[in-house]
């Protein structure tokens, strides 16, 4: 576990470059060492790159937190055509730090993205950008023009042999579309809806042929990883979460944005070191510490550090990493509501279970809130989460329920206050 000394002291590496003048050029990224992991990448075989990113340790960023180079590993070396999809459509309320990196270093990203195609043997690639960010599908463009022009995309990559083309797809602001085959449904023309799974999109992804997807702070991980080496790398971090990560701190905080810190980083030390505590002086009452996908915790539990076994273990999730924030003024049953309401909006219907139980969640808890439910109702929503989580054609389904079941245990005498 890291000691608060090596937190306090810590440097940023993925968002060294983003408050940089043109930080988004080519030239800056050039001068700053970038597309060196490249270089070095291509001397290596496939297999070493793989095993390098296997002994790093690196887990997802993208909110499952699977071993990154094991995945890299189930993409069959003999199919004659592979592809890579980038995932970009971050909708996941709470969850900015993407965003932050396509915006202002898209080629850190770009770069991971060449490394990830070469290791899996893919020449073609497909970055998924979620379609309100105007701003960043301009700087994917761009970041993907330059490259080609300085020889890093194309045909005979650096004189390596290696060719790989990019290309980017806007998504139409469908949150379903962040699961990994409904983005693949999307890429193909079709409406966003998750895919059977198995067979998963290693085996069968793009137009059925072996795929990669990986979100962006994962393949920004992957150039540092390359260029200074796995032993480097699992030097940062816990023993089963390496590496740094990016927190997106938002709610009742004096400087909410995003704040790269080792994984182990305490959420205390978060809110109130890096994001300069409660604001007007107040008290934190309740955290949402990956996303709005994940159980609520309590004040009780600030000292839990940010990492994806310490948090499964305190009831919850890291996620994206997404820390909300709020103060002892909140109301929780509002704050269920909400919540519960934006993943009943974004369900795709797919399946029966989040289609009919998320309207009826949804219905029951505007009765609480709105003065008109019963305690029955309070076992009505047990009984909705208990037959929602964990059989829904897609992890939506759960994390639909999650805020409401976390939110009714650890706050449950709002709720019956509200129903008295």
């Amino acid at each position: 576990m890291l000691t608060r000394d090596v937190v306090t002291a810590w440097t940023p590496i993925l968002l060294s470059r983003v408050g940089e003048p043109n930080s988004e050029k080519i030239g800056a990224y050039l001068r700053t060492g970038g597309y060196e992991g490249l270089r070095k990448a291509l001397t290596m075989t496939p297999d070493e790159i793989i095993a390098e990113v296997k002994a790093s340790g690196l887990r997802g960023r993208g909110g499952a937190g699977f071993p990154t180079g094991t995945k890299w590993g189930f993409i069959p070396k003999d199919a004659p055509v592979k592809y890579l999809a980038v995932n970009t459509d971050e909708g996941e309320p709470g969850t900015f730090k993407d965003r932050l990196i396509v915006e202002r270093d898209p080629h850190s990203i770009l770069e991971g993205v060449i490394i990830a195609a070469y290791a899996i043997g893919a020449h073609r690639a497909f970055v998924y950008i979620r379609g309100e960010f105007f701003l960043g599908v301009k700087r994917w463009i761009k970041a993907i023009s330059d490259a080609y022009g300085h020889g890093f995309l194309g045909k005979n990559i650096l004189g390596s042999g290696f060719d790989l083309d990019v290309s980017v797809h806007r998504g139409a602001g469908a949150y379903i579309c962040g699961e990994e085959t409904a983005m693949i449904e999307s890429l193909e023309g079709g409406r966003g809806e998750p895919r059977q799974k198995p067979p998963y999109p290693a085996q069968k992804g793009l137009w059925q042929q072996p795929t990669l997807v990986q979100n962006v702070e994962t393949l920004a991980n992957i150039p540092h990883i390359i260029r200074c080496g796995a032993d480097w790398y699992s030097t940062i971090g816990t023993p089963q979460s390496k590496g740094p990560k990016i927190f997106c701190v938002s709610g009742h905080v004096n400087r909410p944005g995003n704040y790269e810190l080792p994984l182990g980083v305490t959420l205390r030390e978060i809110i109130e070191e890096h994001a300069g505590g409660v604001r007007m002086g107040r008290k934190v009452k309740a955290v949402i510490p990956g996303g709005a996908s994940t159980p609520i915790l309590t004040a009780d539990q600030l000292d839990v550090p940010m990492a994806f076994e310490t948090l499964q273990a305190a009831g919850s999730a890291l996620g994206t990493g997404a820390v909300i924030v709020m103060d002892e003024t909140t109301d929780m049953v509002e704050v269920v509501r909400r919540t519960a309401g934006f993943f009943v909006h974004e369900s795709c219907g797919g399946c029966t279970p989040c289609r009919i139980g998320g309207k009826r969640l949804l219905e029951t808890l505007n009765a609480v809130a709105d003065g008109r439910g019963t305690n029955k109702d309070l076992l009505k929503l047990e009984e909705l989460t208990a037959g929602i989580t964990g059989i829904t054609f897609c992890p939506m389904g759960t994390g639909m329920c999650e805020p409401v079941s976390s939110g009714l245990a650890r706050f449950r005498s709002e709720f019956e206050a509200r129903v008295a």
